[in-house]
């Protein structure tokens, strides 16, 4: 097997749930996943080695999809907001499937860069520090902003009628 092979089967199925948590689309996401191994074969001089390869594909999907977005003429928006408090553990309930439903809907009505990183931190099971090199921040702004994130979530159920 070929070493884009072998990336493929690593990482092909994290890849897909990151960009299903990121587009809300599995038909988009399929699709951004088969250009994104594409890319990254034609392109796998470019990897510096910085990260991890789930890193750099997770780079490139991003990318993709931003093209996507602006190509459909919608705003890339990836700017901050106010810091929010914790409020509970939101992994630990992502087994109901309602509740699940609710939580990506909430997830898909985040503002960039929050919808991203609790992506990449639920679906792609990115490190902090992995989710920051692909920001060019750090661990910690990465960590500051999927709390944010999830506290944004976690306030969106409360208003859904969620005891959490």
């Amino acid at each position: 097997m070929d070493d884009i092979g072998k990336i493929y089967e690593l990482y092909g199925g994290r890849l897909v749930s990151y960009l299903v948590g990121m587009t809300g689309d599995p038909s988009l996401a399929e699709e951004l996943a088969s250009e994104v191994f594409v890319r990254a074969m034609t392109g796998i001089s470019g990897f510096r080695g910085n990260g991890s390869v789930f890193t750099w594909l997770c780079a490139i999907g991003k990318n993709l999809y931003f093209d996507h977005l602006k190509k459909q003429g919608k705003r890339v928006d990836i700017e901050d907001i106010p810091e929010l408090s914790d409020g509970c553990d939101i992994q630990s309930e992502l087994s109901d499937k309602q509740l699940c439903k609710s939580v990506h809907r909430r997830l898909h009505q985040l503002d960039e860069p929050y919808k991203e990183v609790f992506t990449l931190r639920i679906f792609g099971e990115l490190t902090f520090g992995e989710i920051g090199s692909l920001f060019g921040r750090s661990d910690n702004w990465a960590r500051v902003t999927f709390f944010r994130a999830k506290a944004k979530i976690i306030d969106g159920l409360k208003e859904d009628g969620y005891e959490l």
